[in-house]
């Protein structure tokens, strides 16, 4: 696949921040979905080169949900991270630093059920609930 999609987001916050929410399983939980009417149960987050990433994503009134997984194949510490999901789509997560804000980019492969404009705006409403998150705590 090689028409991958970039979505990004300006955060204010600094990079240490900007990974730490982005990583971690106790805020992951916090924006990891789309739209209002869902929520992020639970998260974990092994990560290390192998390590899974799992999220669990689901309506509230419990209509509809689904298991997130993926598994880590490269990740540079406070920098950037690719991992592989079980359909071999790959994702990949920059952070980079622009005085007091973060950029985030997040480059994925799209997969073939819905349209590339359905997910990129999909994506990027999490990756707007992430940042509105982490600049809000």
């Amino acid at each position: 696949m090689s028409n991958k999609i970039t979505i990004s987001a300006t955060v204010n916050a600094d990079i240490k921040k900007a990974w730490d929410y982005y990583t971690n399983p106790e805020h992951i939980t916090k924006w990891n979905f789309a739209d209002p009417s869902w929520h992020c149960p639970s998260a974990s987050n092994d990560m290390k080169v192998g390590g899974k990433y799992a999220a669990r994503m689901e309506a509230k009134d419990g209509s509809f949900g689904f298991d997130f997984e993926a598994t880590y194949n490269e990740i540079v510490n406070g920098e950037n991270f690719t991992y592989t999901m079980p359909n071999g789509r790959k994702v990949n997560v920059a952070f980079k630093e622009d005085g007091n804000q973060t950029d985030v980019d997040v480059t994925f492969d799209p997969e073939d059920q819905h349209p590339l404009e359905f997910q990129k705006n999909g994506w990027q409403a999490i990756l707007n609930n992430y940042k509105q998150y982490t600049e809000t705590n």
